[in-house]
């Protein structure tokens, strides 16, 4: 439609866009008051979100990087390009933004002395001018899925490229955009440059508009677990009399689901015990929970012990793994609640296997990278859209299995459970899987760099 739309027209559709943006600040405002009550993180620094700060980015060597990464998961991305940059680029000064508490909370550890860390404009024309006149940065990286009109409109207005890394666009999420293509289509086609991961992820964002000169992979295929939690984890497994499962990352509903099927399998398990008393007993599993965000922890321990189990919390302290505990008079076992941050890898060198969340109610899937790295065998749903080809790939590669419903996902655990060479095979392809397809770190700082030596060149 935008292809439709004369020149005029697409300045005229912006400009009632961002006088909607300017006239939503004050709903802006009062959901982060809300926000806040959970998480206090958002009540700090408000004015940033608009454009206003303490004190103005004091001139200096070094080029200035706007990183942008607005949640937990894409600082963590984040934390693994900035890695390469610092190579790259020697004696870059860094503006990391996020959106979320989360992200802003994990950002922290990026930091060196000379960066700073703020809340991303909103994406009213006032508040990202000021943004850009205060940090005046060289280029500015967006992560994943961040396109925002206004911030593409001032960056091209400024000759300043605006890139999108480690790229990505579902089906779902192309098809949204083509229907507000009057909008979307302009903010990709003034990107300086998209790095797309997948030829998959290009084809789609061409369709936008977007250019693709690179398809470099996933910047989070080179991530590494940490090592101590990772032996952790394992030395914690090896000590258990039984099997560990797990449901990562989950999301809202999953739970439920899992907790559901659980009931109905252990209740299942104990009538046939009952009525055949001579019959070999069921596996026993013990579960872990670990929900993908914090400030969902303490809901999701309340509908553990809803169900009839005992809760078993990572938070509280003491031995982890827990010793094996003594059911309660008439519960159904225990579950254990993994209520930490920046411990995934502790969680994974701790099970067997895990189910993954996200792709068990239709939200797209979270990052199965991290579970490839820890050598964890992974059960998926039916819902993997946003990460469609790493979920193929790993499929193809042995170290993941589709499956259709959480119920389906319980009987595959089980017989999975049940024969540890499989298991052993598939945690191998695992390993091989997650190494095999690093280096999109190093190839995107590497073409920051060539953007910004070729910007220095047109400027002389």
């Amino acid at each position: 439609m935008a292809d439709c739309l004369p020149q005029g027209g697409v300045g005229l559709i912006r400009r009632l866009y961002s006088l909607a943006m300017l006239l939503a600040q004050p709903a802006v405002r009062r959901k982060l008051a809300r926000r806040a009550r959970a998480e206090p993180l958002y009540a700090q620094a408000v004015p940033e979100r608009f454009g206003h700060y303490d004190r103005a980015w004091p001139a200096g060597p070094g080029r200035t990087v706007w990183v942008h990464a607005v949640s937990l998961g894409e600082t963590r991305t984040a934390a693994l390009l900035v890695e390469q940059l610092r190579l790259a680029l020697p004696g870059m000064r860094l503006v990391l933004s996020h959106g979320t508490a989360t992200g802003r909370a994990e950002g922290q550890r990026l930091l060196r002395p000379g960066d700073v860390q703020v809340w991303q404009p909103w994406d009213s024309e006032p508040a990202v001018r000021r943004f850009l006149d205060n940090f005046q940065p060289c280029i500015g990286l967006l992560l994943e899925t961040e396109v925002w009109p206004n911030w593409v409109a001032a960056c091209q207005q400024r000759g300043l490229p605006l890139v999108l890394a480690n790229a990505r666009l579902s089906e779902q999420s192309l098809n949204k955009a083509l229907r507000l293509a009057w909008l979307a289509r302009p903010a990709y086609q003034g990107l300086a440059a998209v790095w797309a991961q997948t030829p998959e992820h290009a084809s789609r964002l061409r369709r936008l508009g977007a250019r693709v000169p690179g398809v470099f992979g996933n910047l989070k295929f080179d991530a590494r677990p940490d090592a101590g939690l990772l032996a952790a984890g394992r030395q914690g497994r090896a000590a258990r009399r039984g099997p560990v499962a797990m449901l990562a990352s989950s999301r809202a509903g999953e739970e439920a689901q899992l907790l559901l099927a659980l009931k109905q399998q252990i209740l299942g398990a104990r009538a046939a015990q009952e009525a055949w008393p001579g019959a070999a007993p069921s596996l026993q599993t013990q579960w872990l929970i670990v929900p993908r965000h914090p400030q969902r922890f303490d809901q999701v321990a309340v509908l553990i012990e809803a169900q009839g189990f005992a809760l078993q919390r990572r938070s509280q302290g003491g031995p982890w793994p827990p010793a094996d505990a003594q059911a309660l008079a008439g519960s159904l076992g225990s579950i254990w609640l993994g209520d930490t941050l920046g411990e995934m890898a502790l969680y994974y060198g701790l099970a067997d296997l895990a189910l993954l969340g996200g792709s068990f109610e239709p939200l797209g899937g979270q990052n199965l990278i991290e579970a490839a790295a820890c050598g964890c065998p992974l059960l998926m749903g039916p819902h993997t859209f946003n990460f469609a080809e790493a979920a193929r790939l790993a499929a193809a590669a042995g170290a993941a299995q589709s499956v259709a419903s959480m119920a389906e996902a319980l009987s595959a655990a089980q017989d999975l459970l049940a024969q540890p060479e499989r298991r052993s095979a598939m945690a191998a392809a695992a390993d091989r899987f997650a190494s095999a397809h690093s280096g999109a770190a190093q190839r995107t700082a590497a073409a920051v760099a060539a953007l910004i030596g070729q910007q220095r060149v047109d400027l002389l």
